[in-house]
Order: C-alpha cells, then sequence, then structure tokens
C-alpha cells in the first residue's frame, strides 16, 4: 500500500460582503498540490483578490484574477514556478485591462492580487495593491508586502512623518497600483524565504486591516485554531462598522515537503539582478568625487571655466544616480515578448517584511477586545434588540478567569469565541428586524 500523501498545510477561508456593501468584490482561490509530485513541480497556491469599479466591474476583476492567475501559472514552466507565477500575474493584468477596454462599463475596472506560493525550496509572494500577506512564526507576525496604496508610498519616501498632521491627513484608500487599469503593471516579487513548521501565513483584502489592528491579527493568529481565526477575524472587522467586503485565508504549515529551506535560491540584490547598476554606481560616485575637487580648485584659483565645469559633473552625477534609483525603484527588466504571449523576467528579492509585530495575550488586548461586544451591548440596549446574552457572558467570564490566573492564550480563546457569539446574535436580530419590516 502506498503512503498517502501529506499536503503539510492545513487552511481555512473566509470573505463576507460587510456590513454596508451589496455586494462582494473580494475574490480568492486556494489550490493546494495533491500529491507529492504535484508539489514538488507546483507546489500550494493561495490567491486574494480585491476589486475595484462601479457597478460588477470591480466583482468581475477580482473574480478574473483569481481564475486567470492560476490557470496562466499551471500552464508556465514548471522548472521555475517564482517567473512562472510572475509572469501568470502580468498575463492577468493584460487580460483584466483588455476586458476594461472591450466595454464601457468595465473601462478602467481594476483589482489587487496578492498570491502566495509554498515550495519545496521556500515561499514567494507575488503582489499589486494594498491587499497583504503575513506570516506568523513563533509569536512574531511579520507583513511580507509593501501596499501599494499613497499612504505608504508618501511615507516611503521620507518626505511626510506618519504621525505628522499631513501624514494623518492622507487619504487611506488610495491605491497606487492594480491589476487591470493599464497595459502594463509592476509586480512585487518577495522571496524565496524558509518555510519553517509552525508558520501560519494570512493573505486577505483591507476590509479586515482597515478595521483590524496588526497586533489583534497577531494575537489572534497565535491564539486560535485556523477555523476560529478565521471567523473571529471576518466578525471583528463587521462589529466595528464592516464598511468594506473581507476575505482571510489563513494556511498553517505542519509537516511534510513544505518544510524547507531557500538556501538553493538566495535573494538577489539589485547588483546582482543587473550588473550595471554596480558599475553606474562606481561610475556616479567618482564622478562626485571628481568634480568636488575640481570645485575646490576652482574655489582656491578664483577659476570660473573651471567652476562651470565642476558644475556640470556634478549634475551629470545626479542623472546618473536618480536613474538608478528608478531603475532600482521599478524592479524589473524591459518586458520581453515570445510566442506565447507576454513575458518578463521576474526581479526576486524584495525588501520584505516590511513590519513586525509581536503576539501579547495580555489584558490589554483582553480589554480591547472585549469593548467590541461592550459598544454592541450597548447599542443594543439603547435600541431594545431582543439579544440573548447568556452565552456571550459565560465566554467573557471565564476568559477574565483565565486571565487573572495568568493564562493569556486561552482568555483570547475565550474572548474570540464571544465576538463570534456576538455577531450571531447580531445577525439573528437583523434577521428579525427584516422579518417583521416584511410582515408590516
Amino acid at each position: 500500500m502506498s503512503k498517502s500523501w501529506n499536503p503539510g498545510v492545513t487552511h481555512a477561508v473566509r470573505t463576507d460582503v460587510g456590513m454596508r456593501r451589496t455586494n462582494n468584490q473580494d475574490s480568492y482561490c486556494v489550490i493546494e498540490a495533491q500529491s507529492e509530485e504535484r508539489f514538488s513541480t507546483r507546489g500550494h497556491l493561495y490567491v486574494v483578490a480585491d476589486g475595484m469599479g462601479a457597478h460588477a466591474a470591480g466583482e468581475l476583476a477580482s473574480q478574473m484574477a483569481t481564475e486567470l492567475i492560476p490557470m496562466h501559472y499551471f500552464r508556465g514552466s514548471a522548472d521555475q514556478p517564482a517567473s512562472s507565477l510572475h509572469r501568470a500575474v502580468f498575463n492577468a493584468n493584460h487580460e483584466i485591462h483588455q476586458r476594461g477596454q472591450q466595454n464601457p462599463e468595465f473601462h478602467s475596472m481594476g483589482t489587487t492580487a496578492s498570491s502566495l506560493l509554498l515550495l519545496e525550496n521556500g515561499g514567494v509572494v507575488a503582489h499589486v495593491g494594498d491587499s497583504r500577506v503575513y506570516r506568523l512564526r513563533q509569536g512574531v507576525l511579520e507583513q511580507l508586502t509593501f501596499d501599494h496604496s499613497l499612504v505608504w508610498e508618501v511615507q516611503a519616501s521620507g518626505h511626510v512623518h506618519p504621525g505628522s498632521a499631513l501624514g494623518q491627513s492622507l487619504p487611506k484608500n488610495v491605491i497606487t497600483r492594480s491589476l487591470g487599469p493599464n497595459a502594463k503593471v509592476n509586480i512585487d516579487m518577495e522571496g524565496p524565504f524558509p518555510v519553517h513548521s509552525g508558520d501560519r501565513f494570512l493573505l486577505c483584502s483591507d476590509g479586515l486591516t482597515g478595521q483590524v489592528e496588526d497586533e489583534e491579527i497577531a494575537t489572534l493568529m497565535d491564539c486560535l485554531s485556523e477555523d476560529l481565526v478565521s471567523e473571529v477575524l471576518v466578525d471583528l472587522a463587521n462589529l466595528r462598522g464592516g464598511p468594506d467586503n473581507t476575505t482571510v485565508i489563513i494556511a498553517t504549515v505542519n509537516n511534510g515537503q513544505v518544510v524547507g529551506s531557500a538556501a538553493n535560491v538566495p535573494k538577489s540584490s539589485a547588483a546582482q539582478r543587473d550588473p550595471r547598476l554596480l558599475w553606474g554606481a562606481v561610475a556616479s560616485s567618482s564622478i562626485f568625487v571628481l568634480s568636488f575637487i575640481i570645485a575646490v580648485i576652482a574655489a582656491v584659483q578664483k577659476s570660473e571655466s573651471l567652476l562651470g565645469f565642476a558644475m556640470i559633473a556634478v549634475l551629470v552625477s545626479g542623472v546618473v544616480a536618480a536613474t538608478l534609483i528608478a531603475s532600482q525603484m521599478s524592479g524589473k527588466k524591459k518586458p520581453r515578448s515570445n510566442g506565447d504571449g507576454p513575458e518578463v523576467t521576474p526581479p526576486m528579492g524584495g525588501k520584505g517584511p516590511y513590519r513586525r509585530y509581536h503576539s501579547k495575550p495580555d489584558r490589554t488586548l483582553f480589554d480591547r477586545l472585549g469593548s467590541t461586544v461592550d459598544d454592541l451591548r450597548n447599542a443594543a440596549n439603547a435600541k431594545n434588540w431582543s439579544i440573548d446574552w447568556r452565552e456571550i457572558d459565560q465566554l467573557q467570564a471565564k476568559g477574565l478567569g483565565a486571565i487573572e490566573a495568568n493564562d493569556g492564550k486561552t482568555a483570547i480563546r475565550f474572548q474570540a469565541e464571544a465576538i463570534v457569539q456576538t455577531m450571531y446574535q447580531l445577525r439573528q436580530q437583523h434577521n428579525r428586524s427584516a422579518g417583521e419590516t416584511a410582515i408590516e
């Protein structure tokens, strides 16, 4: 009897329309290898997409992304899975753009797309937009992707401090990069990075991160099972207003072939991607130093001609430096084509992780999560909603007992179950109200 295949990963998925939207513009796909051979050539693939556009345009764009990315990926070369994933996202963008151009109702439609590929030699991320990919390892949550949003781009420029008045006033829902609006798109490629047993990955749309703090995500992912954490994250976002669709994929690495290293596929620096960057940097630095020396001599000799030459040299070195920075920021070579359609060489080895948070199952977080339940309790009392609080009260009492016994993880679990039960009661109240309205 042949040994049964162990994919080495367990996962949970949840998507929800939210509390204020009428349709769900989020999409996702989970394709885990069903055999050892399949995993060795293709790995496990996870994708989350968040569509943008009026009417059904955003919904169509995200659906196309989660259908086209896997389709093109599995059609691509099995020898270079990271390159195949990059090309898959590139081609998906091309087809979404073409579809938008063909129909005025879908013009300029777009979608984010965050893809995670777990391979024998490590993990790889392909990313466009402000959906996110996180990794939790031993109580530390790391954001592996860079938000392509106005807020993150401005902060990354270094010209605006996040805590300043201008930094606080920047609109948080403006994204700077997505699939669909333009014929070509820059794709961030992160990794390959080692995958360890116990690693837990989260792919999510910004419906989650707009309402739930990163420290809360870190702690809930650290304390709960995949099913419970996926449920409570979405419910917590909804209890705090649920202004957007929310989608989460939780994938936990247990064992098997997925646990490995990325030692045989090292990250490449910008100079390794293109040696011209290294030589250009040397040339730019040399010109700048030489021009500085000439400027000193010109000042001593009071020579206007030498000083003018020095200024031109400084200008040249500045142009070279700016070109290098632009090349490094773009992070990719010129697209090339072949008979199978557009193709690009992916610049591997991004700068992630970009932010890091620690799990803190303490009284402060326990109370913060409980305050969400208290807010709904106050609203229910003010509006005379018929909600059964008995089970919720029991769960919170057990959680309080655990926190007083210094068992923070158990306390957070009881508080999470109270949040899920609260959301259940809210839905029951909503259904009763809708029924009463229909009867009237």
